[in-house]
């Protein structure tokens, strides 16, 4: 039952990808994730073209299970885009509205191309921009979010409109949420959240620590953290923009990146990652509602087979 139109046209076992969280979402995890039957993601954002191949072409030693690549459009590298889409199965862009050329691109190197959206007509002009799928992004989801609608709703009206398959994003952070997407027809799921939380993670231990002991009612959208990428709405822990606030002065730790460390900006947009010092409680601690699922950091794999064999009990049940 765990067979869709997703799973046939990227080519892995289960409908569930791990969503492309920038900085934490690194080769590890995206690797991990589609060893374990799911669609692994990797944020390589900022990373020059030619380090994007030597890191894409080291994850392809390590499996050869399919891979995304995540493309922030505002920061977008048209040179990392030509060099991931020969070497990643799908190619998906975020946060800007559906660009045929960027499609284009991704096509021509061999990989498919999404977009994920927050709206009916962001998936209409995802179509237009020959798509081969889309992910509908509820206003549930952690870390930057398009759209103001709840992902049930904008499901509905996504797929009324679009013949490609779509992913359903926001929220879904356990078997049942997964399973009640698929169910209101959904191709796949995006989990992004219950990932943050794993070994594989490239996650600052004190930044998993706050997401086991939160829940969604801690969780605001906000655009506070907004230094270095403005007007762009996130969903956080509530406390960590509290913790920014208070704070004096321009920054609040630092983060060693390509064997260069450079200062951390107070509300800066970088999540911490196990490279970072400082404040962590006071950078931007991304997370959705489904942070009330995290209760501990566990194994990437223990996570897609948690949501996809319960997903699929519950699916035969209501059948």
């Amino acid at each position: 039952m765990l067979h869709t139109r997703f799973t046939d046209r990227v080519g892995c076992e289960l409908p569930i990808q791990q969503a492309g969280m920038g900085g934490v979402a690194g080769p590890d995890l995206a690797v991990a994730v589609s060893a374990a039957g799911g669609l692994g993601t990797v944020a390589l954002h900022m990373m020059p073209a030619p380090m994007v191949a030597q890191t894409l072409d080291a994850m392809s030693e390590r499996t050869s299970t399919p891979l995304a690549f995540n493309v922030l459009v505002p920061f977008v590298d048209r040179d990392a885009v030509e060099v991931a889409s020969s070497r990643c199965r799908l190619v998906e862009f975020f946060y800007d509205d559906p660009d045929s050329e960027l499609v284009r691109i991704a096509h021509e190197g061999g990989a498919l191309a999404a977009w994920q959206i927050g709206s009916r007509a962001e998936a209409e002009a995802a179509c237009n921009a020959d798509c081969d799928i889309v992910i509908a992004q509820g206003v549930e989801a952690g870390g930057h979010v398009r759209g103001s609608v709840g992902l049930l709703a904008l499901l509905a009206e996504v797929l009324d409109v679009v013949d490609v398959p779509v992913v359903a994003a926001g929220g879904i952070g356990n078997a049942r949420a997964a399973a009640a997407a698929l169910a209101a027809g959904a191709d796949a799921v995006r989990v992004g959240t219950r990932f943050v939380a794993t070994q594989e993670a490239d996650t600052h231990p004190d930044y998993a620590d706050a997401l086991v002991h939160a829940r969604a009612e801690d969780t605001v959208l906000t655009e506070a953290f907004s230094v270095m990428w403005p007007d762009a709405p996130h969903r956080v822990l509530r406390s960590c923009v509290d913790e920014a606030r208070a704070l004096d002065g321009d920054t609040v730790g630092e983060v060693e990146i390509g064997g260069t460390t450079m200062p951390i900006p107070r509300l800066s947009v970088l999540a911490p990652t196990r490279a970072t010092t400082g404040s962590v409680d006071a950078m931007a601690l991304y997370a959705g509602e489904s942070v009330t699922d995290v209760s501990g950091v566990v194994p990437a794999r223990d996570v897609v087979l948690e949501i996809a064999t319960g997903a699929e009990v519950l699916l035969r049940r209501w059948a």
